[in-house]
């Protein structure tokens, strides 16, 4: 990934955070016929090596986890919040005229080598990480013990377990650090102005920046 010096994120629990917030990840691997993707939710244990471990599962008639070339380094991409900025926004543009839009975004790059588990005892552990990161913001959170024991086993019996040793870690965070305060301020300013989640969401990622 390309990652100009002023938008690298270097800091690893901030990188898992983004990992916890936003933990759809787009996890891609070579194969004999090329790259092949995959959209899964995953889970980052922080606290089982220096860059962590991801897991994660695939339904068994999801080709991915056969036939992928151990050999090539695993990537899972983690998308945080992403918004078009106007270069309407920037008081400079009145002056100059040398604004155009961009984009603004943070991701994270997360690589290993990728190990596939079909051991129920540890499917059903990671379900129950999974679940519980998940239901845990809820009143009455949802458990595996609220389903129907065969039905659980079935659905174990059709999925695979995927685990990922994170080797290194990319992260980016591009938040009109390039612009001056005066514009980074007006488009601070345009975000709030729009007052949509996601305007509102890298708005304060850039007030934090």
């Amino acid at each position: 990934m390309y990652i100009p010096k002023f938008n690298a994120e270097h800091n690893i629990p901030e990188m898992h955070a983004l990992l916890r917030a936003h933990p759809l990840a787009t996890l891609v691997t070579m194969h004999p016929s090329g790259l092949f993707a995959s959209h899964i939710p995953m889970v980052i244990h922080s606290e089982e090596s220096e860059n962590g471990v991801l897991r994660g599962h695939l339904a068994r008639a999801n080709a991915q986890w056969e036939d992928f070339d151990a050999s090539v380094e695993a990537l899972a991409i983690f998308t945080g919040h992403d918004h078009y900025i106007s270069p309407s926004w920037y008081p400079s543009k009145a002056e100059n005229h040398r604004s155009v839009p961009t984009w603004n975004y943070s991701v994270v790059h997360a690589y290993g080598t990728l190990r596939v588990i079909e051991d129920a005892s540890w499917l059903r552990a990671h379900l129950a990480a999974l679940t519980h990161q998940h239901e845990q913001q809820f009143a009455a959170p949802w458990t595996l013990e609220d389903a129907a024991p065969d039905y659980i086993d079935a659905l174990i019996r059709g999925i695979v377990g995927l685990e990922i040793t994170i080797t290194r870690l990319e992260g980016k965070r591009k938040l009109s650090q390039n612009r001056d305060e005066r514009d980074r301020n007006g488009v601070i300013a345009g975000l709030d102005a729009m007052a949509t989640p996601e305007s509102h969401a890298i708005s304060e990622e850039m007030r934090k920046a």
